[in-house]
């Protein structure tokens, strides 16, 4: 409780800080407070994941702070939104990046999701990228849209190609976590407000699956071609929750793809909206494959497996309410420019 608590109290001072050196302090937090629900299970994985995480992070908050203050000594401001000096701008975009998994800096995010526990892997995933993107939000204006959109594309691709052969349910739902990092980022200089609905809708989703998952206690592909018998309804939710985040319409997915790839041929970028549109379907391989494993492998087939037991707990209304928004919001999409 202590360290879910000193969780959200860093994630708010980061959100609602103006100046550097607190958003800084709220970053720290949050590292702190996550490490032991990393090493909780004592498990030589976890402390090696624990340990990776740290080192990461360690030294984004260093570029963090180093950009700021070089930024507040050449303009002698240390407002988050007065990010003006280049070099500064160019260092917190790649400190940020780090913070966040995104690619040339995403080596440590599916290895520290593996040695996680899901719910642990489901704060990584959600709750801990919200400062760094509430960040980006910010300083949004002064970014270098060039470096961006190259991080992005390249992003989208490697978190496509990289997820294709694995077979680790954490892994493939960090590199989902690292295309769609791609999609946030390549529309971040153009309009934020798109990238934080993007961010809202992906965690939205992405705690769906996780919950998923930890209900039905499934963490690797072979195990999930056995467990619909645990929770017949929850896997065929799955299935449709697990096409939402590959984008599909008509499901909530589809929705930030659409706008962003809208919002991208407004600003004469049309070749770089095909390119990570193409992108986007090596992901839909991947989450097919899982939509597959965990509902269209029913019997009668050929391989000798042990069913498991139907359980009757009831699932979460928490869960139920999430796989809905998760299928269903499609429709509120004409509400959304006028928000925009």
């Amino acid at each position: 409780l202590m360290f879910a608590l000193s969780l959200l109290l860093g994630t708010t001072i980061t959100i609602t800080s103006n100046h550097w050196i607190m958003a800084w302090a709220g970053l720290e937090i949050n590292t702190l407070s996550i490490l032991p629900l990393i090493a909780k299970s004592h498990h030589p994985r976890a402390i090696e994941a624990a340990t990776k995480y740290f080192m990461t992070q360690a030294t984004a908050s260093a570029l963090v702070l180093f950009s700021s203050m070089t930024n507040a000594w050449h303009t002698g401001q240390w407002d988050i939104t007065q990010m003006t000096h280049t070099t500064s701008c160019l260092i917190l975009t790649s400190a940020i990046a780090m913070k966040l998994g995104m690619v040339p800096f995403h080596f440590w995010f599916p290895e520290v999701l593996q040695g996680s526990p899901i719910i642990t892997g489901l704060i990584l995933s959600t709750i801990m990228k919200l400062p760094p993107i509430a960040l980006l939000y910010m300083t949004s204006h002064s970014l270098n849209p060039t470096l961006l959109t190259l991080m992005a594309i390249m992003s989208a691709a490697l978190g496509g190609w990289m997820g294709l052969n694995q077979t680790q349910i954490r892994k493939i739902l960090a590199f989902s976590s690292i295309s769609h990092l791609g999609w946030m980022a390549i529309i971040i200089p153009f309009s934020p407000k798109l990238t934080m609905l993007n961010f809202y809708l992906y965690v939205l989703m992405t705690s769906a699956i996780f919950l998923t998952m930890n209900t039905v206690k499934v963490l690797k592909l072979s195990t999930l071609m056995t467990s619909w018998t645990k929770a017949p309804a929850l896997n065929t939710m799955l299935l449709l929750t697990l096409l939402s985040l590959a984008g599909l319409p008509p499901l909530t997915g589809f929705l930030p793809k659409w706008l962003i790839i809208q919002e991208l041929t407004k600003q004469n970028m049309a070749p770089t909206a095909i390119i990570i549109s193409l992108l986007s379907l090596l992901g839909l391989f991947f989450y097919l494959r899982l939509a597959y494993c965990a509902t269209i492998t029913l019997p009668p087939h050929t391989t000798n497996h042990m069913k498991q037991w139907h359980t009757y707990k009831p699932t979460s209304t928490l869960i139920a309410i999430l796989i809905v928004m998760s299928i269903m919001l499609l429709p509120i999409s004409p509400m959304i420019p006028t928000t925009l």
